[in-house]
């Protein structure tokens, strides 16, 4: 018999109609990803993947039991607690919380405070003013000071200041992280190192061999330093805890933070075209792809949402849409804090671009294709009929919170 390996010309064309019930069935498994900055991401949501506990995790995608169309039974997996009684040393992490939430960039931050914490120190983070998380424990989290108040709100970097001099008086932590962005992590870590007399590890994606690596010469270059104590770290610096759920005591200040004298009057939020924000800063993009038929109603949808407009390369390719508005690997890497899909089935090189956000919302005729699958919340139906639906919510919002203004 012979060797030769035969094509299936019948598979490929399976593999390529994404419309055949047996299109999923044919797609190989992504275990590994390489991320915006270089960094090989992990799919520690994949079938069948061992995480260091031993905890298996599940499958919610039905592929396990044999058709693309099934959904097994949504199963709790208890996560072991670690518990840290008495830390022998603190971790401090000053997450952005932009939008009230954990971003993935905070979530890696606190992955890698863990890794400098071991067994024997305690992460404790540091939010400022009010939040909308409740996943603190699972994200890592050991300790937990909110410092609230209307001095800490809006823009008061320098009160912030203040409140982070007073936590490192009280906990004198081993080491401050903050995330190098421009949410406020960068600017507020510069400040306090100003403060505290300090020099700054900036830009770090690595830390390793009691050694700091970050990015130098406009990011073509790196440097290694000795681990400093204040650390402004890069996205994807380590990887996120998934496997422990922890305490997420609260902890309170023995003293009240001073109240400085501000140089810098807050005058709010400046109103912005999101048609002017580039597409790798936008927190909120509307995406559409080849399922959306009315290109005008997508439009109205995206200005009366206040969302930044993306595509697929297919509605780009066709001409609906501008080049730099194209999202994936071939286009721009995102990183919004949500992001909805009209009509976009999911390509391998477009679920590339959107790994970094963190809600997906799908809007698809296909309850099968790849993106009902990546999405956090989705819609089976017909675009136009959604997306008018939507415009009508909106403008029923807008119209009952100016009656309750008046």
């Amino acid at each position: 018999m012979s060797d030769i390996i035969r094509r299936d010309p019948r598979a490929e064309w399976i593999a390529r109609n994404r419309l055949h019930p047996l299109h999923a069935a044919m797609q190989p498994a992504q275990h590994s990803w390489m991320g915006p900055n270089g960094v090989i991401r992990k799919n520690l949501h994949g079938i069948g993947f061992i995480g260091p506990n031993g905890i298996k995790r599940i499958d919610r995608s039905g592929a396990q039991q044999g058709g693309a169309t099934k959904r097994s039974a949504v199963v709790e997996v208890q996560l072991p607690l670690h518990q840290v009684p008495a830390p022998a040393f603190y971790i401090n992490v000053v997450p952005d919380m932009v939008g009230g939430r954990l971003s993935s960039h905070d979530r890696d931050l606190l992955g890698l405070a863990h890794q400098l914490a071991g067994q024997d120190g305690a992460v404790l983070a540091v939010v400022f003013g009010e939040h909308k998380e409740n996943a603190f424990a699972t994200a890592g989290v050991d300790r937990l000071l909110v410092l609230d108040g209307d001095e800490f709100s809006g823009y008061a970097p320098e009160q912030r200041v203040q409140g982070l001099r007073a936590v490192d008086n009280q906990f004198s932590p081993r080491h401050w992280l903050l995330p190098d962005s421009r949410s406020g992590g960068g600017e507020l870590g510069r400040r306090f190192a100003a403060a505290l007399g300090e020099r700054p590890a900036t830009r770090i994606w690595q830390v390793k061999d009691q050694e700091c690596i970050g990015r130098a010469g406009a990011g073509l270059q790196d440097l290694a330093r000795p681990v400093a104590r204040l650390i402004l770290a890069a996205a994807e610096c380590a990887e996120p805890v998934s496997e422990t759920r922890h305490e997420a005591l609260p902890v309170e200040l023995s003293t009240t933070v001073a109240r400085s004298l501000s140089r810098i009057e807050d005058l709010g939020a400046v109103a912005v075209d999101p048609a002017a924000i580039p597409m790798a800063e936008a927190e909120f993009i509307f995406s559409g792809g080849n399922g959306v038929k009315d290109w005008g109603l997508f439009h109205r949808t995206a200005e009366a949402l206040g969302a930044t407009e993306g595509a697929s390369r297919v509605a780009v390719d066709d001409g609906f849409m501008a080049r730099d508005r194209q999202v994936g690997a071939s286009g721009t890497w995102v990183t919004a804090r949500v992001y909805v899909a009209v009509g976009i089935s999911g390509a391998i090189q477009h679920l590339q671009g959107i790994g970094a956000c963190d809600k997906v919302v799908a809007i698809n005729l296909d309850p099968g294709c790849d993106m009902i699958k990546r999405a956090d919340l989705s819609v089976i139906g017909d675009s136009a009929e959604i997306l008018q639906a939507l415009i009508d919510a909106v403008a029923a919002y807008r119209n009952d919170a100016k009656r309750d203004a008046a």
